[in-house]
């Protein structure tokens, strides 16, 4: 076992605070990482604060991980001292369902192991990034390819899969008219990749007040959804749209966007059920779907993709000491685009 420091919340709702854990002796199959960077992902408020329910505490968020490797077990075969690695919101699986042996291990059947708030296979509750240093097995690490840097990569170990995998699996590319709702810390990924993957991109957002960033990641088009003219005029317009927001929406008002056999797919997870009249969907053959995360070699396939296209995070970076007013700043809507914690600060 090993002490490190970390931020921890103690209890819901509480602020968070720097403590020790303890991390587990490096197995057979393990890497320990020194973590170098931690993104703050707004499931990291949701689940601090019990949005989606009853959690575990004290609770070490942090499913962005950037970091070096500093020791790695004797069966492990993947990663060597020194090499640049991430670890995004899974640390486990069971590795025998139909959906773990297709690489889907997002979706075992049997439950993934979230990188925290999550009981790891010893029985003992995992703990995130916000931390000096993290033991993983080496099935569930990605190599950070050279062509990125650590700060700006953390982000995309769940920013940057969250909106990757819907964009592939629903096939944007040249020809597709795909937009994205929302221009946040997912939002802004999502533009950037889509644009990469040659579609022509619209964003959708309250306000007009993030334009010209929009216009610089890569959208073609930026519309503001709080116009009703926005729904007379792009009505039937879009082959796909991606939702990243994760307070409720008029999801009726989206679905009249699509064209016949359009998706609405959302990554934004809000905390209330949606109302909606299937008259929606049933009108156009449309699809409404959700995705989460992707499969470990979806994700190695990502950031992949980012280096060779040069993508990484808009990142505003912080110490450790500012989590709590970063929260506060996220629930604001006031960063551009994601917080990225330096973890030599803890």
């Amino acid at each position: 076992m090993t002490t490190v420091a970390a931020y921890a919340a103690p209890a819901a709702k509480a602020p968070l605070e720097r403590t020790t854990i303890e991390r587990r002796a490096v197995g057979e199959y393990d890497v320990l990482i020194d973590i170098k960077f931690a993104g703050i992902c707004h499931s990291d408020i949701h689940q601090a604060r019990e949005g989606w329910g009853e959690a575990i505490f004290p609770m070490v968020p942090g499913h962005e991980i950037a970091g070096v490797v500093a020791e790695v077990g004797p069966g492990v075969t993947r990663f060597h001292v020194g090499d640049r690695v991430g670890v995004g919101c899974m640390v486990d699986s069971c590795r025998e369902c139909e959906n773990c042996l297709r690489g889907e291990e997002q979706y075992c059947l049997n439950g993934m192991v979230g990188t925290y708030n999550a009981v790891g296979k010893d029985g003992q509750p995992t703990y995130g990034g916000y931390s000096e240093k993290i033991v993983v097995d080496e099935n569930y690490v990605l190599r950070i390819p050279d062509g990125l840097s650590l700060d700006v990569a953390a982000p995309l170990l769940c920013a940057g899969i969250t909106t990757y995998s819907p964009l592939s699996h629903w096939n944007a590319g040249p020809g597709k008219k795909v937009a994205i709702v929302g221009l946040g810390g997912l939002g802004h990924m999502a533009v950037k990749i889509a644009h990469a993957m040659g579609a022509e991109v619209t964003v959708l957002s309250q306000s007009l007040r993030k334009k010209d960033d929009g216009l610089k990641l890569g959208a073609d088009h930026y519309y503001a959804t709080s116009d009703p003219k926005t729904f007379e005029e792009l009505a039937g317009t879009f082959d796909l749209i991606v939702s990243t927001v994760s307070a409720p929406m008029d999801f009726g008002a989206l679905l009249s966007l699509l064209k016949v056999d359009g998706a609405l797919v959302n990554v934004g997870a809000p905390e209330e059920p949606i109302a909606l009249n299937l008259f929606s969907v049933i009108g156009g053959r449309k699809t409404l779907a959700g995705s989460m995360i992707g499969g470990i070699r979806e994700t190695q396939e990502m950031l992949d993709f980012c280096a060779e296209h040069g993508i990484g995070a808009e990142i505003e970076l912080i110490s450790a000491a500012e989590v709590n007013e970063a929260y506060e700043r996220v629930l604001a809507s006031d960063v551009r685009y994601r917080f990225v914690i330096d973890t030599a600060t803890i």
